[in-house]
């Protein structure tokens, strides 16, 4: 089955001219010439990107899903495939209602219809892995019920392994295959597709999520019904409100648009510094507004997460970046290893002023990350800098929050909407408050800990260590015999002040 799907991505690639991607390295020039006379007769009249996007839809799901993922690395692509690219849309047709009703009589070991009251078997909506239905339980509550597709697993192993072997030749045919590490973007791909496949992780992620925002000030999270879970079925609570993307609607019901702006950027902010954990899938089609003006995240199949080291890293990043200390921007790349120790720090310095300067003091509708981001990984190839796949997720919810807030308010300042957030967060992290809460997180380590000390450390002084220096000096003496006895002189001598230096501060001579 492996092969019949190579042979069908390699016939797609070929109708649609790829080999033009893969057969650029010069030491395939032959190849691609006997390729461009053989299949003389492909219409080939669409740019190279429109034909990379058709080409990807045309595959399926998974190479659509990796599509998007991959528009966000402008670092490994050009600029007009990743536009083309982020505009692949997970449109999938959905499965028969009848495997939906097999799936769910298979999960509950019972027919579906004893489980629920009333269930809508038309999809209000459908994806890659999924499909969601609308449902009541049998107290009356109005649920959202997901069902996984019917054998996506063994469609995602194959797919996921021929991804693999396409990673090893951009890392072997390009050369900055290796820099880019297109293996372990693979990787990271195959790691959250992986999560989505199970809908109690995605339940996890959405209790959480609904935890770090308890008090509903700025996000509406639907609480799990733990009881109707499974693996390959997700039942949680209906949510009513409407898409962000319909702006007018939302201004006819009365929403303060520039104000909501501002909430995503301070949701966007506060599930990435203070939660370590974040929507990564942000598109429109996720997010709606409840009536009263507050957002409503739906579909956790994809969560990032980020370490204390990950959070600091960047909170020091974006707060100078907002002061404009392109030298402490240098530096901090530098002390993570993300560009090589032996980096002038002068020259990184410059070249990170000059793509981040101009777009200071303009409105977000004057901006574009995509042009910012594109400078930046130029940068970073002519410094060397190491991308790192465990921020991807990352960078490709900034790009959906850029436009989201470019559809909500063009003229929303994102650098003053973010600063005093992130400001606020690092005084919390190294003020006395992050000491504080330092010392509290630690207080249950000490409390064992201290009672063990002063046994510790009477161990500690009256541990006799000579047998261990004794067979460490034999040992060098026979090395030294073997080689010049003048040396070994010297070794023994060596040897005598070093037992003589420990007994006199052991206070035994």
């Amino acid at each position: 089955m492996r092969l019949l799907r190579l042979i069908k991505i390699l016939y797609i690639a070929f109708r649609y001219g790829l080999d033009e991607f893969f057969l650029a390295h010069a030491r395939l020039k032959w190849l691609r010439i006997l390729l461009k006379a053989l299949l003389f007769w492909r219409p080939l009249t669409l740019p190279r990107a429109v034909r990379l996007r058709l080409a990807l839809e045309r595959l399926g799901p998974i190479f659509v899903k990796f599509g998007q993922v991959l528009s966000t690395r402008r670092d490994l692509l050009p600029p007009d495939i990743a536009d083309e690219l982020a505009k692949l849309q997970d449109r999938v047709p959905p499965f028969s209602a009848d495997l939906v009703i097999t799936t769910l009589n298979r999960v509950y070991s019972r027919r579906y219809d004893e489980i629920f009251s009333e269930f809508d078997l038309t999809p209000v909506a459908s994806a890659s892995v999924a499909q969601v239905h609308f449902a009541r339980l049998p107290d009356g509550t109005e649920v959202a019920v997901k069902v996984l597709r019917p054998s996506i697993r063994q469609v995602i192993d194959k797919d996921i392994a021929l991804l693999e072997i396409g990673a090893g030749l951009i890392e072997m045919l390009f050369t900055d295959g290796k820099r880019l590490r297109p293996r372990e973007v693979v990787a990271e791909f195959a790691k959250h597709l992986g999560y989505e496949q199970d809908l109690m992780r995605e339940a996890a992620n959405a209790s959480l999520l609904r935890r770090n925002f308890q008090d509903g000030r700025l996000l509406l999270v639907p609480e799990v019904h733990w009881d109707f879970c499974h693996r390959d079925v997700m039942v949680m609570q209906r949510m009513h409100g409407t898409p962000v993307s319909q702006v007018d609607t939302l201004r006819k019901q009365g929403v303060d648009i520039p104000r909501l702006a501002r909430h995503g950027v301070e949701i966007f902010f506060t599930q990435v510094f203070r939660d370590g954990f974040f929507h990564a899938d942000m598109h429109p089609g996720n997010i709606y507004v409840a009536p009263d003006g507050r957002y409503i995240g739906l579909d956790f199949g994809i969560m990032g997460t980020l370490t204390d080291v990950d959070k600091n890293y960047l909170a020091q990043n974006f707060l100078a970046f907002f002061r404009r200390d392109y030298k402490r921007v240098a530096r901090a790349h530098i002390e993570a290893g993300w560009a090589p120790a032996d980096t002038r720090e002068d020259e990184f310095e410059a070249s990170i002023r000059a793509v981040c300067e101009p777009i200071f003091d303009k409105p977000l509708k004057e901006i574009s990350f995509g042009k910012v981001l594109l400078r930046l990984f130029e940068t970073s190839r002519e410094f060397n800098v190491q991308i790192q796949p465990q921020l991807v997720l990352l960078q490709k919810t900034l790009l959906n929050i850029e436009g989201l807030g470019r559809e909500l308010d063009p003229d929303l300042d994102l650098w003053k909407t973010a600063k005093p957030f992130l400001e606020r967060w690092m005084s919390q992290q190294i003020g006395w408050r992050g000491m504080l809460r330092t010392l509290e997180a630690e207080a249950p380590q000490w409390a064992i800990t201290l009672p063990k000390l002063p046994r510790l450390l009477h161990e500690a002084v009256t541990r006799d260590p000579m047998p261990k220096i004794e067979q460490g000096f034999l040992l060098l003496m026979a090395e030294q015999r073997k080689r010049n006895r003048w040396l070994m002189v010297i070794a023994v001598l060596l040897a005598t002040l070093t037992v003589s230096f420990w007994l006199l501060s052991a206070g035994t001579i």
